[in-house]
């Protein structure tokens, strides 16, 4: 399928995504804002706030209600990070009109309540409810809180706050505490009012609807969004690698240590840089995880990731305390392979087969295809996945030798155990 993606509106761009495939069908909109540490709470809070209540449904009991009748539709506020940008908005998922009893059209109902939700809230003497706001307040601290139960994510979190510090990139999709403890019901609102008017909005639509009346819809449902000064979406800066790679160490209450690292690319071959990665650490068929946590047992497990849209790849590891060095050694034992050539070929075509796979089956997912396009529209990345094939299946076995030797250790974030800092 091909979608059409054009401007209905001062800085609203609709992606139509045309399929008779589903049953149901999805309506997304989102706002990108550069990901900045100033606001970066106030935008993962203010969707929460809006789910809670609009003029005519001023609670989430009546939101409820109004969305049982339309056969069960369901609108869920989102908090995302593409490339240096945050992503917040609503996705709606609803019976495609194809499939209602009566022929009920329900596109129109659903845009008008998530305009509501997006440009309508319930307001208290100007400002939102302060129980509202209070309440997502601490379920967003909740959540910040969180991450460090999962040592695996806080490490990786850590990792690009220490490689890319001073970069939009190392700012979390969720903010944090200190700038969140900040905010009110009043502060809160007055940022809203000032984010909806400056975000470019991205929507997309995946259903049997045609752009006309998708267009016509998004038109009502959106026509009273305020429009000032619209600050265009953050283009992810690349950086140089560190002449000296960083080493930081933190010691928790751990039993296990978390070993991940960042690595700087200079090469500009996406497509042999995706192939380099997957073969290296991006599947279960990678030097990582056959040679480093299969055949030697240094990991618990270990993958690595290549971030596109910043040009870093990150690696992510679990070992023993006392088995830092050797698992460090053969991680980069294994990028050096990587950079002789030395894979046989079942190694490449695995891989190759890998991705392919993954781009090919993308539209069999409404809610993977819809989170593709967001991304290559917040990152300006706009290859379509028939596009990202034709590349991939070009990729020769030169062009991965050179990608991966553009891979250069730049951070090294380990989490150790406290007895073990302290030897």
């Amino acid at each position: 399928m091909q979608s059409i993606r054009k401007k209905i509106l001062p800085d609203v761009f609709l992606t139509h995504y045309p399929a008779t495939k589903f049953k149901n069908s999805l309506l997304s909109i989102q706002l990108v804002f550069p990901l900045d540490a100033a606001f970066a709470s106030a935008n993962a809070l203010f969707p929460a706030v809006l789910r809670r209540g609009t003029a005519r449904y001023t609670d989430m009991r009546s939101i409820s209600s109004a969305l049982d009748a339309l056969y069960g539709a369901s609108i869920a506020y989102t908090v995302r990070k593409k490339g240096e940008n945050q992503c917040v908005g609503f996705v709606g998922s609803f019976i495609d009109d194809a499939f209602t009893l009566g022929g009920e059209r329900l596109l129109e109902p659903v845009a008008k309540l998530m305009g509501e939700i997006l440009l309508d809230p319930v307001v208290r003497e100007g400002c939102f409810l302060s129980e509202y706001a209070a309440g997502e307040k601490e379920n967003l601290a909740d959540a910040i809180r969180s991450v460090i139960n999962d040592k695996r994510e806080y490490a990786d979190m850590r990792l690009l706050q220490e490689m890319c510090k001073g970069e939009r990139y190392a700012v979390d999709r969720l903010g944090d505490e200190e700038s969140l403890s900040r905010l009110d019901a009043r502060t809160l609102y007055a940022h809203y009012q000032k984010a909806i008017a400056s975000a470019r909005v991205e929507v997309f639509y995946c259903g049997s609807a045609d752009i006309s009346r998708v267009e016509d819809a998004l038109e009502a449902a959106l026509s009273g969004l305020p429009r000032g000064s619209v600050i265009a979406p953050a283009v992810a800066v690349r950086r140089a690698v560190r002449e000296t790679p960083l080493h930081v160490t933190e010691a928790m209450d751990v039993t296990q240590g978390k070993l991940s690292m960042g690595f700087r690319c200079t090469s500009e071959d996406t497509a042999a840089m995706t192939l380099c990665n997957t073969m290296f650490g991006g599947s279960s068929n990678s030097k990582l995880f056959l040679n480093v946590r299969e055949k030697l047992s240094l990991c618990y497990f270990a993958s690595s990731i290549y971030h596109r849209a910043k040009n870093i790849v990150t690696l992510s590891s679990g070992i023993e305390f006392e088995n830092y060095q050797l698992a460090f050694d053969e991680i980069m034992e294994q990028l050096g392979a990587m950079r002789r050539g030395e894979w046989e070929d079942w190694e490449l075509d695995g891989a190759r087969s890998t991705i392919m796979t993954a781009y090919k089956t993308m539209d069999d997912s409404i809610s993977r295809t819809e989170e593709f396009h967001l991304g290559a529209v917040a990152t300006d990345l706009p290859d379509t996945p028939d596009e990202l094939m034709r590349k991939i299946a070009e990729v020769t076995p030169e062009r991965i030798r050179a990608a991966a030797e553009s891979i250069q250790l730049d951070s090294v974030y380990f989490l150790t155990g406290k007895e073990g800092a302290d030897e």
